[in-house]
């Protein structure tokens, strides 16, 4: 039985994990349809916006614990470490996935998000939560390191090297409220039934600038996180903005400005 769906709504998709009597646990078989979906949805040139969601008491408990075949099926015949490593790999590039779609992912929480749910939280590009909202990088608290599927690369640079560490180190919880005032998510709302209208409120704003300046921006950004130098955080912006010129866009929102209306982009 599939445990993700994902609905059209217009120009949005609607992506949700749907195995609430495993608290939605990342298992090889969660994971597959995941990375399936996101693939999927990386060539479907009329999903604008893309907003990730769960059902059940919360979002995420993260990575599967029970090991074995599914843990890891693709690595039947490989030894302990093998399969462990295949499994690891396996849900890192879901992370990957989900960071790299072409468009804007907007992840939506209520319950718990820990482990591999906080960086599957922390993969998306925009954050919403509901204020009963937790999350706790926990897998230190299991003997494990902390430093799992992205966490240590996207957490110190959503909230800071510092509080990154104290979060990573100790394993605690820590509510909506706190992550909202740490920069981790962009709102907070009172229940789950408000999720995912905030949501497609958010993707609507998104979704009504161009395509080229939306897909454009979500890429420039990210690689300029990573940037060497100004200098060369300026020269990628320099040619992508030439880019934009051709597209005709510009001109168009010059026009739609004179003449009042909403601007008609032309597509990539």
């Amino acid at each position: 039985m599939a445990v993700v769906r994902v609905e059209r709504r217009g120009p949005f998709r609607l992506v949700t994990l749907d195995d609430p009597d495993r608290y939605n646990a990342l298992t090889s078989g969660m994971v597959t349809e995941l990375k399936d979906a996101f693939a999927a949805l990386r060539e479907d040139r009329d999903a604008r916006v893309v907003i990730l969601s769960a059902n059940g008491k919360g979002f995420c408990s993260g990575a599967n614990m029970t090991g074995g075949d599914e843990l890891a099926p693709m690595a039947r015949d490989r030894g302990p470490v093998g399969t462990v490593q295949y499994a690891q790999e396996h849900l890192a590039e879901l992370m990957l996935a989900i960071r790299e779609a072409r468009q804007p992912v907007i992840g939506t929480f209520h319950g718990g998000s820990v482990g591999g749910g906080l960086a599957l939280a922390l993969a998306c590009d925009l954050r919403i939560a509901t204020e009963d909202a937790f999350f706790a990088a926990h897998f230190v608290k299991v003997g494990m390191s902390s430093c799992d599927v992205g966490t240590s690369y996207t957490l110190p640079r959503i909230v800071g090297p510092t509080v990154a560490a104290e979060l990573m180190l100790t394993g605690r919880r820590f509510g909506a409220w706190e992550a909202h005032r740490l920069g981790m998510l962009n709102q907070v709302v009172p229940t789950r039934d408000d999720l995912v209208p905030a949501a497609e409120e958010l993707a609507a704003a998104i979704a009504a600038n161009s395509e080229f300046g939306t897909y454009m921006t979500k890429i420039g950004m990210w690689a300029n996180l990573d940037a060497p130098s100004l200098r060369h955080a300026m020269e990628l912006e320099n040619r992508t903005q030439v880019l934009a010129t051709f597209t005709g866009n510009m001109t168009e929102a010059g026009k739609a400005f004179v003449e009042k209306r909403d601007p008609e982009w032309r597509p990539m």
